[in-house]
């Protein structure tokens, strides 16, 4: 079998795959066009960060059978297109985690003394003590936000200066962070409190310029930011702004939204401190990931085990044609809370209705967690390793099977209770399950009110007053917004009473649209899902 590595891997890696019989081909730099020309030839490729495995190169790699990322993120390999391919996509979480923690932990160091500027001016002759006067880090406050194994690792050492270590994280529980002398805070307190915020998140439609005007305006005056996550979460713009106004002291950026950044004045800013997303760049994390991923593709392909793979159940589960809507469905829910959450997440209770169900309950829960954790968190999740992640973080999983259901004969119910609300979700599927889309997927009951919702695209959800003109005046606002409404789910208690409208929409809203929603007297939590 042939394998193609891309990306400048470490040879230990090509020397691994060889070892074990393989016909190895190195490749370290490879034009999109000329990787679509030999991709056919291979039965696995391995990458870095650099080449981006699309669906079209998926589609033409008609003998790919893995593909390897040596290192945590597979933000450049469409998994989805591999997935419905049957091909394996595999990573290497915790390879790197040290390796980003102490850059982390050098650009900290480096803000607070203003290293690289000090040494630019010397290496100009010239000698300015004064002009770098810096502040120590012995009894200021850290914001980490995302206390996944990197945020974990920054906070240790965070600590070992002695800072005050404060995070944000919405799925780990507050018993886990005080055992690890770290107080949990909301986003809102973090930003107040914070002399010094680290991001340590994935990026997605949640946080996505998580650091941006809008949040911005709410730090610390003084505050300094330091970015060795995904570019995105700053808004490069605004914090420019706010670093010529003085509200920001400083910020150190591993990573940018275009890298590399081209003639960007963020970096011009005397106050900035930039690296070329060198993060995982060191030669022990490049050494762990090389021979990680080699070990683990030889494993597959020779027939010993899975290990480090972000889909490898969901090309098992694919096969059973009774669960696979339900596995759906749950993972919708899933993701449907977790754009809804409130508070930190203390406790999952999944119930099946049904003995077919009822026979399936733990692999609905993996995907009911696949689908939250992989809104909220920044290592991939997937059937393998939730339910560990769940523990690891103190969230309390119930499983309950029920008897026959009233009004379906399979009903799948998930209740999510955070230190701030509880909500429950419950779905069916109608149709013939055995059929090409295995039925259709609905939602059928919010919070005890009854619903028909179907689980895809742009959903607008908000609580309102049962009275007439409510839905007439939210309507003309999403219209001279030009949204089109595809459809509309109302639940109610009783007349007059709190109400809970669904609305499918054909495309996002914008911010301005969803203030004018929340500014509707009666209504209150306005909020925009994508599914």
């Amino acid at each position: 079998m042939k394998i193609l590595l891309l990306d400048s891997i470490e040879t230990m890696c090509a020397q691994k795959l060889r070892a074990e019989n393989f016909d190895v081909v190195e490749k370290p730099k490879l034009f999109k066009e000329e990787l679509l020309k030999i991709i056919s030839e291979f039965d696995a490729v391995v990458v870095r960060s650099a080449t981006q495995i699309t669906s079209e190169i998926i589609s033409a790699g008609i003998n790919l059978k893995v593909i390897g990322r040596a290192g945590a993120g597979v933000d450049n390999i469409d998994a989805d297109a591999a997935t419905r391919k049957g091909i394996l996509v595999m990573n290497t979480p915790g390879g790197n985690t040290i390796s980003t923690a102490e850059h982390t932990m050098s650009l900290l160091l480096s803000l607070a003394r203003k290293i690289p500027q000090a040494n630019a001016s010397l290496l100009r002759n010239e000698w300015e003590r004064k002009k770098f006067l810096g502040t120590e880090l012995q009894g200021k406050t850290i914001g980490v936000v995302g206390l996944g194994k990197v945020g974990r690792e920054v906070a240790k050492r965070c600590q070992a200066f002695e800072m005050n270590v404060i995070g944000f994280d919405p799925v780990l529980s507050p018993d886990i962070a005080a055992k690890m002398n770290i107080q949990l805070v909301s986003l809102e307190e973090l930003y107040r409190r914070s002399d010094f915020i680290t991001l340590h998140t994935p990026l997605n439609d949640e946080t996505k310029n998580l650091l941006s005007d809008a949040t911005l305006k709410k730090c610390k005056q003084g505050v300094r930011i330091i970015n060795c996550a995904r570019g995105g979460l700053v808004n490069e713009v605004d914090l420019l702004k706010y670093l010529e106004s003085g509200n920001v002291a400083g910020a150190a950026l591993d990573v940018f939204e275009n890298e590399p950044p081209k003639d960007s004045p963020l970096l011009k800013h005397p106050n900035v401190i930039a690296t070329p997303h060198l993060g995982a760049s060191t030669e022990e994390a490049q050494e762990k990931v090389a021979l990680q991923i080699a070990e683990q593709i030889a494993d597959y392909l020779h027939g010993r085990g899975i290990a480090g793979a972000i889909n490898g159940d969901a090309i098992q589960l694919a096969q059973k044609e009774e669960t696979k809507p339900f596995i759906q469905l749950a993972e919708k829910i899933g993701k449907l809370f977790a754009q809804l959450l409130k508070g930190n997440l203390r406790s999952i209770t999944v119930s099946t209705y049904g003995s077919q169900l009822n026979d399936s309950l733990p692999i609905f829960v993996s995907a009911v967690l696949k689908g939250t954790f992989n809104v909220l968190l920044s290592e991939p999740v997937n059937f393998i390793n939730a339910n560990s992640i769940a523990k690891e973080r103190g969230i309390e999983i119930v499983e309950k099977k029920g008897m026959e259901h009233n009004a379906y004969s399979q009903l799948l119910k998930v209740e999510f209770k955070t230190d701030k609300e509880k909500r429950s979700f419950a779905g069916t599927v109608f149709g013939n399950l055995a059929r090409l889309g295995g039925g259709n997927l609905r939602i059928v009951e919010i919070d005890e009110f009854y619903f028909e919702v179907i689980p895809e695209g742009h959903l607008l959800f908000y609580s309102n007053i049962d009275q007439p003109g409510m839905l007439a005046t939210a309507s003309k606002i999403l219209a001279d917004a030009k949204i089109n409404i595809g459809n509309v789910s109302l639940g109610r208690s009783g007349i007059g009473e709190k109400a809970l409208t669904v609305m499918t929409v054909d495309s996002p809203i914008a911010e301005n649209v969803l203030r004018n929603l929340s500014n509707i007297s009666g209504v209150e939590d306005v909020q925009l899902v994508s599914l």
